[in-house]
């Protein structure tokens, strides 16, 4: 069993409940990743890496790869591709940059660039956006031509992904599609290309809603994916949902 995360943006207690939850499963968990947005405008951000980095007696230690708010802390560091905070200010604002920038350290920015950009295994892939970029943004409106695309791109079955926050599964059934390349010179033949089913998988949120953490089981062996939501602090409790048996 697979335990994926996404989106803790920095949130400790978060991170602790969803930890705490593995531990109450039936099934042995093998594999944890965390797909990015680790870190964010949050003021124990500092207190999360130090918790990731040096996991306690018997847990995982994590796989994590890069996410949206990493690249904003390269950009605020000016090791990014652009040394503007342009996306982040208007999105959210200045406060939240210069939060940003007080909550994560150079320390902790130099190691965060020694993170991947995603994670190749069995048949799948896991990663924050897509291999477009960690700013690419699938959810289940979007159009199939576009996440066909993504997942040709990704070659493989089941694509995993944090970048929306949100839980879901969005199949691709089996069939062909027809592709062709035109340039200035010449045109060629169109191809057709036989697809296999395949998915994407949206794995949820575990720290930007206070309370709520939400994140994703997958079993490899039976292509199982279980959202879980876990509530910590008052009224905690945790609930399950299958998404997909085959």
């Amino acid at each position: 069993m697979w335990a994926i995360l996404s989106g803790i943006d920095g949130n400790l207690a978060a991170y602790e409940a969803v930890i705490a939850d593995l531990q109450r499963q039936r099934s042995r968990v093998e594999e944890l990743y965390i797909l990015g947005d680790l870190v964010g405008p949050n003021p124990e951000t500092e207190k999360l890496v130090q918790r990731v980095r040096s996991p306690r007696p018997g847990e995982l230690q994590p796989q994590i790869c890069r996410g949206w708010w990493e690249e904003q802390c390269f950009i605020l560091h000016s090791i990014g591709y652009t040394t503007e905070p342009i996306e982040m200010m208007s999105q959210y604002g200045g406060g939240t940059v210069k939060l940003l920038w007080d909550s994560v350290s150079r320390q902790s920015v130099e190691w965060l660039r020694s993170l991947d950009f995603g994670f190749h295994d069995l048949d799948c892939l896991l990663i924050h956006g897509s291999t477009v970029g960690v700013d690419d943004k699938l959810t289940p409106e979007t159009p199939p031509p576009q996440m066909l695309d993504r997942l040709l791109r990704a070659d493989a079955n089941n694509l995993f992904c944090g970048r929306s926050g949100l839980a879901f599964v969005y199949q691709v059934q089996s069939g062909s599609v027809t592709v062709g390349v035109t340039t200035l010179d010449t045109q060629q033949s169109p191809a057709t290309l036989s697809l296999r089913s395949r998915q994407v998988i949206g794995v949820g949120n575990v720290g930007s809603e206070l309370g709520i953490a939400s994140y994703t089981l997958y079993d490899p062996n039976t292509n199982l994916v279980e959202f879980k939501t876990v509530r910590y602090g008052i009224g905690k409790g945790f609930s399950v949902r299958n998404a997909k048996r085959s």
